[in-house]
């Protein structure tokens, strides 16, 4: 079994190679966590003294816009408070609309789904790697390793069991399906994302738990295979996206709180997601 320690050996040792140290991760199945014994400057605003709260989540509606056509929410009044007594709604929802958890079995076949993921796992360190500027010049922009290396000489070493986010500043658009995915005259998106090595790198010399963006997907606009996905939830973690007020939210020292809803068979699903610190 390769746990987070394993993972963590593998980026400073010889002998063990990337894709065996990930293998071996997708194929232990639940992974060690952060716990007590791992406290981490994050841990401790759910218990002591609050500096900062701050809401990730956008209010779920039929305008928010989906990642493509037909997959946007949809309500109706489903009773009355003047007809039955009572007020009540009925939507329909795909898993992925709104902010939401990418659950491991989103794209990997076994992968643990929305049922499995614990609080433990659901209640991490946060960083908060701003590329607001790099994404204002270019929509396809992605976070690169350099990123996470200049990130760290100037906050110091991203927690092991750490949820990324991303912050590119793309909420601003969110008021516009045509340019929160950034489709061009092709049908192509275009939004900031992760990259692949990013992902990579997280995952074996930090031992993330998560990524998190304020974008549609982990994986940018462009891509065709996703392949951040694809190796995120092979290494049994999961991914937050559409993610709103990152940008109040500090670079180091927030935890945050994925109240993920359990859909049975769920390959992920809507989330209240906020940051305390």
């Amino acid at each position: 079994m390769c746990t987070d320690e394993c993972l963590h050996q593998s980026a400073d040792g010889p002998g063990v190679t990337r894709r065996a140290a990930l293998a071996g991760a997708a194929a232990a199945g639940v992974l060690a966590v952060p716990g007590t014994a791992q406290a981490s400057p994050a841990a401790s605003p759910l218990t002591g003294e609050r500096r900062g709260l701050q809401d990730l989540t956008y209010p779920l509606s039929p305008s928010f816009p989906a990642f493509a056509d037909g997959e946007e929410a949809r309500r109706r009044t489903y009773v009355t408070i003047e007809d039955d007594g009572y007020y009540m709604q009925e939507w329909r929802i795909v898993e992925h609309t709104g902010t939401h958890v990418d659950a491991p079995g989103h794209f990997t076949a076994g992968g643990r789904l929305s049922t499995d993921l614990t609080l433990d796992e659901l209640i991490v360190p946060a960083v908060v790697v701003d590329i607001a500027d790099k994404a204002a010049a270019d929509p396809d922009a992605v976070v690169t390793v350099a990123d996470l290396r200049a990130f760290e000489r100037r906050h110091g070493r991203i927690p092991r069991g750490a949820a990324v986010l991303m912050h590119s500043g793309w909420g601003a658009k969110v008021g516009s399906a045509t340019a929160y995915r950034g489709t061009d005259a092709d049908g192509v998106l275009h939004f900031p994302g992760f990259s692949a090595d990013a992902c990579e790198w997280l995952l074996e010399r930090r031992a993330i738990r998560s990524l998190g963006v304020d974008t549609l997907s982990i994986d940018p606009g462009v891509s065709a295979d996703f392949p951040v996905h694809v190796t995120l939830t092979g290494a049994d973690r999961y991914g937050m996206e559409n993610l709103a007020g990152l940008a109040a939210v500090p670079p180091r020292g927030a935890t945050v709180v994925v109240g993920l809803i359990p859909f049975e068979q769920g390959s992920g699903g809507q989330a209240r997601i906020f940051a305390v610190w």
